[in-house]
């Protein structure tokens, strides 16, 4: 101990005596009905090195015996437990309460300073109630965003659970499921939660749990207020059969004054527009993440401008109606622009070789009923090659002029046209 337990009575004044802890609820247990052992003088504080009351108790079944580690007057003067020495209203650790209220709270660290430190916190401890923290932390604001985020909203029993077996992990243990601890695998010993120091935990430097904490806070997701400054409509989405126009109003009426309050009950959602920009951005940064109407957890986002919605309605693959689109397989993908188009260019529809002849398709209709069709290599070719000796082909039906009609039993070309003209100068 720091001092002697003589007859001085000058030494044993500013020792403390208390009837009961000051603890959270996850280091109290969750059994009402709980037992302690009270040691008067028993240990000194881990922080101030003053001899201080005592409590032991076990906060449930299979769990470890607690103690409280430092003195009330260190508990006050942080607000937080005597055990554990998290944030009594937050169940965080002093560094990520600190960091979250901007809260700087340089305590001596030597034991002179220290003392006078202690001395002049108790004397203003004495002239309160003792509920509500002291010095600058009790001028600190009363929330922060960031806290209401990551405070713990019920206890975390497993905290109290027993430490592991260390003759289970070098496999000597021999008491079976009789032994008082754990037997599981520990954590990595490279882990930095492995390594905690209270001193650490209590100033709020190096403090492997806070650092994880503040990392979580930095990567959790932001609204932020939109560049266009003539948007002062806000989304609420998640609104369900319970959510009202008169609860949107009741909740939202506090940040401003509230233009129109539009319900979608097809898309359970609603669009609350406000007068003002500034009260948009109020409720939008006071609610989002924290709203909670008839026991549901609302979506809280900014609404966006016709023109923005509509490019991202395309970009994102997203309907009118507001149903994501999912891609069909098997769709070819978009056609490439047509090129540009050339006067002094030739419009050559059927990728024809400009060099060769023209060459006219003849397609030969099916005979008439009664009659066979030639033997394969004895018809009429597909295609005349209209050579420099060949007789010119009758034109198509579009470049003939009108009135004049083409019968193909007229074309002197045809088979057996000569033969029967001759016989027919022979008649």
């Amino acid at each position: 101990m720091a001092t002697s337990l003589g007859a001085n009575t000058y030494n044993r004044q500013n020792w403390e005596d208390a009837d009961f802890p000051i603890l959270c609820q996850t280091c109290l247990g969750e059994n009402p009905y709980i037992r302690m052992t009270k040691e008067k003088y028993g240990k000194e504080c881990k922080i101030c090195a003053r001899p201080f009351t005592v409590f032991r108790w076990c906060p449930g079944t299979r769990m470890r015996f607690k103690k409280t580690e430092v003195c009330q007057t260190c508990s006050k003067m942080k607000n937080v437990c005597q055990t554990c020495l998290l944030d009594l209203e937050y169940g965080l650790p002093i560094q990520v309460r600190d960091t979250g209220l901007n809260v700087k709270d340089d305590v001596p660290k030597s034991d002179v300073n220290k003392e006078y430190y202690t001395q002049n916190m108790e004397r203003e401890i004495s002239g309160t109630d003792g509920t509500r923290p002291v010095g600058l932390l009790g001028k600190a604001p009363s929330s922060s965003d960031m806290l209401l985020k990551l405070a713990r909203t019920t206890p975390y029993y497993k905290r109290n659970r027993p430490h592991i077996c260390s003759f289970w992990v070098k496999g000597e243990c021999k008491r079976g499921e009789e032994c008082p601890y754990r037997h599981e695998k520990p954590t990595d010993p490279d882990d930095p939660l492995a390594d905690q120091n209270i001193k650490d935990r209590y100033y709020g430097i190096n403090d492997p749990v806070a650092d994880k904490l503040l990392k979580r806070a930095s990567t959790m997701p932001r609204l932020d207020p939109p560049e266009d400054k003539t948007i002062s409509t806000l989304y609420i989405g998640g609104l369900g059969d319970t959510v009202t126009d008169a609860d949107l109003k009741n909740h939202f009426y506090q940040f401003g004054e509230i233009r129109t309050i539009t319900i979608v009950q097809r898309q359970q959602c609603a669009f609350i527009q406000f007068a003002t920009r500034q009260a948009a951005e109020s409720a939008a940064e006071k609610s989002f993440n924290k709203l909670i109407i008839n026991g549901r957890r609302l979506t809280v986002k900014w609404g966006r401008s016709q023109a923005a919605r509509g490019k991202e309605a395309i970009k994102e693959g997203v309907s009118e109606m507001g149903t994501r689109l999912d891609p069909v397989p098997g769709l070819p993908g978009a056609l490439p622009p047509p090129p540009a188009l050339d006067e002094e260019t030739p419009t050559n529809y059927f990728n024809l070789d400009p060099g060769t002849g023209p060459a006219l398709l003849n397609i030969a209709l099916p005979p008439p009923p009664g009659i066979n069709p030639p033997p394969p290599g004895f018809g009429p070719p597909m295609f005349h090659h209209m050579g420099p000796m060949a007789p010119p082909m009758p034109p198509p039906m579009g470049l003939r002029p009108p009135g004049h009609i083409h019968y193909p039993s007229q074309d002197p070309q045809r088979m057996g046209a000569h033969a029967a003209h001759g016989q027919r100068h022979g008649d």
